[in-house]
């Protein structure tokens, strides 16, 4: 038994850092947005949402990301099984492209 949780264990201790690397990058983003709401050179995300939201009509909100680089958020959206993304320019408001139905 102490044998096969030594390497249940050694198991997770092996994908712990590759679980990991993306959390930098994310932290990165997080800060980077965070950054230009505050110097106001994106809209909030509740600002983007409330534009967004009202036009998906029948449509469930899954979620958002958002690329720093670009200013873009892409929020997600479920609708008959088939997911659609919304890409929204983070300081106009605009919606730049969509994929899905």
């Amino acid at each position: 038994m102490k044998m096969l949780v030594s390497l249940a264990l050694t198991a997770l201790a092996a994908l712990a850092p590759a679980a990991s690397e993306g959390a930098p990058d994310q932290r990165r983003d997080q800060q980077e947005a965070w950054d230009q709401r505050r110097t106001g050179r994106i809209l909030p995300l509740r600002d983007i949402e409330a534009r967004v939201i009202p036009k998906m009509r029948g449509a469930q909100y899954i979620g958002f990301d958002f690329d720093s680089v670009s200013a873009i958020y892409t929020l997600k959206f479920l609708r008959d099984g088939t997911v659609i993304w919304v890409e929204v320019d983070g300081r106009s408001g605009q919606i730049v492209g969509r994929t899905g139905n």
